[in-house]
Parts: C-alpha cells; structure tokens; sequence
C-alpha cells in the first residue's frame, strides 16, 4: 500500500503541468472501464460529461477522468486525454467507433501570477495528452499537475492522494485537487481540519489544539471581502475495487463528499464548485446495504485525509505575493 489511489489495482495517475504557466492537469486512468458517477455540491462548478454520469443515462462505463486548472479553458484537457486513449485504441463502441468517455472538472486558478496569455488556443488540451502518456501507478503530490496553481484562503492549495483497505478486504482511495475559498487548517496554525482521521502522520501529526477559540473559527475566505464566486473548487475522485451499479457509485460520490466538511472550513459554498467523482474497478462484490454504507463511510475519511495531504505536501508559487505554503511555516 502506498496511500494513493493507485493502490486500487488497475488505477494509474498523471500529471502534465507548465511553471511558467502556473497551472496543469491531472488525469485517472483506468486499465478496463470503470462505472462511475459524480456527485455536485459546490455553487459554481465547471464539468464535463456531467449528464452521461447521471445513473439514469445510458453509458455505464468510463476510460478516464481527468482534473484541471484554467476554468472553463480547463475542460480542453479532457479532449487531450481522449487523444491518447483513442490513440490506444480505447473507448465505447458504437458499430467500429471508438469514443473514449473522458469526464472532467476544473479549478479556477486564473489569478495565482502565472502567465496565462497563451493566444486562440489554450495549452490545456496537450497538457492532458502528456499527462495521460505518463500515467503510472507511482505519482507525485503537493504542486503538481492540476493542483501547481491551486490555492487555499490562507495556504498554498495542490493535489493529495490517500487509501485504506477494509477488513472484507475491499479497497477505496481518493485523489483531491485542493483550491478551496475556505480553510483546510484550523486557524492559520499548524492543526488540520481532518486530523481525526489522519493515518501514520501522513500530514504531520499535529493533531487539533487543545482547546478552539473565536478566532479560530472565524471564517477565512481566499481574498477576504473581494472574493471571487468562481475562484474556487476542490475535486475529488474516488475509486474503489468493490463492485458497483451507476447508482451505486453515485451513493458512494454523495457519502464521499462528506470528506470535504471533515477537511475544508466553510465548504459546498455558493463560492466553490466542489465536484466529487467516483468509480468502481468492479472486482469485489459486497452487501448493497451495509457494504455500501460502510464503504461510503470510509471513502469520506480517505477524501478528507487527501485533502489534508494536498496542503502538507505542496510548495510555493515563485511569483510575488504568493501564498505561504504550509511547510514554509510548519514544515
């Protein structure tokens, strides 16, 4: 076990992502297709594929689900990804066509110093391309990908990853591109949100304080009283080897967001576009009722440890005025 989403077997991530630019893609990829759902709670959301995941439609199965930077140019990365699988002969087939099914979700993070005139054609397309191409079962966190221009109300933001494998032996992991309005910290100390639930010092072993006071609990928002309505997201995907329907998945995406309000204060606000998807590998049948509900139960905790890692793990932009990252105060 690695604490990352890839330890749900036939799961690899990639990250494509350009300094200069200050933002990037992260994409899932799944070795066979994967049923899948999403669930939606934040205001402002930006998505693709939205409508075929809904357990109503028709397509069951996915290929990918790819995450980015750039709001609404973002969801171009999506295109690139579907270039690579159809490339490997990926997709669903209607009569001999191969259409790879590529949902995706960004992040605003148009306003983090980077240099975003790129012209009539936005860079994110290739950039999903190359972050498909790389796509291993071994990937870095913090600062990369979708997650290198992500930021926080008072911490740099980025991608995190965790997993945990039940006792029926059943495994779920989650990977967070963290850009919320709120706070993952308690305060600006050094005390996540999501410590209870934190697993061998994965984001430092600080636990909570000792005892909360006003400020603490004061509302931080990225920007304070300007903030923006569609500067914020945090996504998630969430993968597990259990065997599921479509409506099933889509059971396990709404438990699943509850790890977004165990790591993120305030959160599902009209200021953010909280996305979370979830997949099933099918491997592992499990009880629809009790199974489901442990499984969702679990899969909340795993979110919001991975969101918790997405701020310890990530690093400074190196422009001016930038926010601290975590480990520059704590680390």
């Amino acid at each position: 076990m690695k604490n990352l989403i890839t330890d749900v077997a036939g799961v690899r991530v990639g990250h494509a992502d350009d300094a200069a630019l200050a933002s990037g893609v992260t994409t899932v990829i799944f070795d066979a297709p994967a049923v899948a759902a999403m669930d939606v709670r934040g205001g402002g959301p930006g998505t693709r594929e939205g409508a075929l995941l809904d357990p109503a439609n028709t397509v069951e199965r996915i290929d990918a689900i790819t995450l980015s930077g750039g709001s609404g140019f973002g969801l171009d990365a999506a295109g690139g990804v579907q270039g690579w699988l159809a490339g490997h002969g990926r997709g669903f087939n209607v009569r001999g066509a191969l259409i790879p099914i590529v949902p995706g979700a960004i992040i605003f993070d148009l306003l983090n110093g980077g240099d975003k005139k790129w012209g009539p054609a936005s860079p994110y397309r290739d950039l999903g391309y190359v972050a498909a191409e790389a796509a291993r079962v071994d990937f870095a966190l913090g600062s990369v990908g979708a997650g290198l221009g992500a930021t926080t109300a008072n911490f740099k933001g980025g991608i995190g990853s965790a997993s945990e494998t039940m006792p029926d032996g059943v495994t779920v992991g989650a990977l967070a591109v963290v850009n919320a309005a709120g706070s993952v910290t308690v305060g600006d100390g050094p005390w996540f949100w999501a410590a209870p639930f934190e697993r061998d010092d994965e984001f430092g072993g600080r636990g909570l304080p000792g005892a909360f006071t006003p400020d603490m609990l004061a509302m931080r928002l990225k920007g304070g009283p300007q903030v923006s309505p569609i500067e914020n997201t945090t996504l998630a995907a969430v993968v597990t080897d259990a065997a599921l329907t479509k409506a099933q998945a889509r059971r396990l995406a709404v438990m699943a967001q509850t790890g977004f309000a165990r790591a993120i204060y305030p959160v599902h606000a009209p200021l953010d576009g909280d996305v979370v998807f979830a997949a099933s590998t099918g491997i592992r049948a499990i009880d629809p009722l009790i199974g489901l509900t442990e499984l969702g139960m679990v899969a909340a905790n795993v979110v919001a440890r991975a969101v918790a890692r997405g701020i310890h793990e990530a690093r400074a932009l190196p422009f001016p005025g930038a926010l601290p990252a975590w480990r520059d105060r704590f680390g």
